[in-house]
């Protein structure tokens, strides 16, 4: 393929990649920006293997048909509860992509040997970027991936003077790339130690965020991913691959501040950690106490047949329990029965951006009926009952209530001000933030303990 069709190839994939990102943002046009996504992708890897620049088609074969099978597999075989630390894992083969190219470069000589001083330096500026941005994207998804998947724990790692520590470790990575922009006979020394570096602060910032944080982590090191494909774009001067990186990069970061938003919180203060351990406070925080209403399967019924309107807060629990089916049909029987019924999104329910709206849309749930947090807050003082299933740090009153809080200013979804509040759960623990919820010992509050998905199969048989 010529090298102006291969071009041409680039700008229809470039603007697929923009239109799919575009459907994305909405929920009745995202199966359709997924299509285009995936449709700009095979003619990216179409136009790649047709250039002049690929020869070794049976290397190249030997490499992408095991991915794709590995790919189909997993993407077959992952549950949604799974989603967040497959999402997370994905992002670390970007980062290492990075790493790899950056240092196959500097190790071939042929790369850079007919270049001028000045060409030089740019090229020795692209990699060490790139493999110090992929470093950090790397080694950081991987712990997130831990995190996400319980293998690590979601209490942040404080380590003393830890600020104080990541300054080092920048310092010493400007340090290390002058030099090696500066054209050091020990080159390839001097980048791994820095990949090495930057693979310690990645490791370090991730370990320390708290669990709570953990879905505007994932959208940050999305965008992290996003860079450092970027990166590889410049390195290996491929347009596409920077155009794509650069989208991934931009959107995953604009992702990021609306969720800080959603959390009352600053972009830096995630990154820098430490949420949900109190690292802030200024004072003692109080523990809920009282006494807990318990309700059964029968008493949920019974307030739900007589509602007149109907509000449902999703949280993990019903990701966990896999219940959005049930729920989907205990909302068809309510609104035949002519009650009015709406779901509440908080932007950081779950573990992953989006999370309980991909589970509701998977359920067939109407999307007119889905509602965010600003648009459904002022609706709970003439809602009958609000049913929370699965969730905790979304609902917390504390955030409100008790400036001591570790959540303290997070926007909550306001289920409080309804009539009759039914919350299921299996126990009385925190949720992911760590942070007791004064919430379930409220007068007008009913806890529906066990399992959320045997709990709403039950509703549903005696309605």
């Amino acid at each position: 393929m010529s090298h102006s069709l291969v071009t041409i190839f680039y700008i229809v994939a470039a603007v697929l990649f923009i239109l799919s990102l575009g459907g994305l943002s909405n929920q009745e046009t995202a199966r359709r920006g997924n299509m285009f996504g995936m449709i700009g992708m095979l003619v990216a890897l179409i136009a790649v293997i047709s250039s002049d620049a690929v020869t070794s088609y049976g290397i190249l074969a030997a490499a992408l048909f095991p991915a794709v099978l590995i790919g189909g597999a997993l993407a077959r075989k992952v549950k949604m509860t799974q989603m967040p630390e497959l999402v997370a894992i994905l992002h670390s083969f970007v980062g290492a992509a990075a790493v790899l190219v950056g240092l196959a470069l500097q190790l071939n000589p042929l790369s850079h040997k007919a270049l001028s001083p000045i060409e030089l330096t740019i090229h020795n500026i692209e990699v060490f970027v790139g493999v110090c941005i992929g470093s950090i994207t790397f080694t950081g998804s991987v712990i997130a991936f831990g995190k996400l998947r319980g293998q690590i724990s979601g209490a942040p790692l404080l380590l003393p003077a830890r600020h104080i520590l990541n300054l080092i470790i920048v310092f010493a990575t400007v340090w290390l790339g002058i030099l090696f922009v500066g054209h050091s006979d020990n080159a390839i020394t001097i980048l791994l130690i820095a990949m090495v570096i930057t693979g310690i602060l990645g490791i370090h910032l991730v370990m320390a965020i708290g669990g709570a944080d953990m879905p505007v982590v994932v959208s940050m090191l999305n965008s992290y991913s996003g860079w450092a494909a970027a990166a590889a774009g410049f390195m290996l001067g491929n347009d596409l691959l920077i155009i794509v990186g650069a989208l991934v990069g931009s959107s995953g970061a604009i992702l990021s501040l609306i969720m800080c938003r959603g959390m009352n919180r600053s972009l830096p203060s995630v990154i820098l950690g430490g949420f949900g351990t109190g690292d802030g406070g200024g004072g003692s925080i109080s523990t809920p106490d009282g006494e807990v209403i318990s309700i059964d399967v029968a008493g949920t019924t019974a307030l739900l047949k007589k509602a007149k309107s109907v509000t449902i807060v999703p949280g993990y629990g019903m990701a966990v329990a896999q219940a959005q089916h049930t729920i989907a049909k205990i909302t068809k029987k309510l609104r035949k029965n002519n009650t009015h019924i709406i779901f509440a999104i908080h932007p950081v329910a779950g573990r992953l951006p989006g999370h309980m709206n991909v589970l509701l849309a998977e359920a067939n749930i109407p999307y007119d009926i889905v509602m965010e947090l600003d648009e459904i807050n002022h609706t709970f003082p003439a809602t009958d009952v609000v049913m929370v299933i699965g969730a905790n740090d979304i609902v917390n009153p504390s955030a409100l209530d008790d400036p001591n809080s570790p959540i303290a200013g997070m926007p909550v979804l306001e289920v409080w001000k309804a009539k009759d509040v039914i919350v299921m759960k299996r126990s009385m623990g925190t949720g992911y933030a760590g942070v007791g919820n004064p919430l379930f010992f409220n007068e007008n509050t009913s806890m529906l303990f066990g399992d959320a998905g045997e709990n709403v199969d039950a509703i549903l048989a005696d309605l």
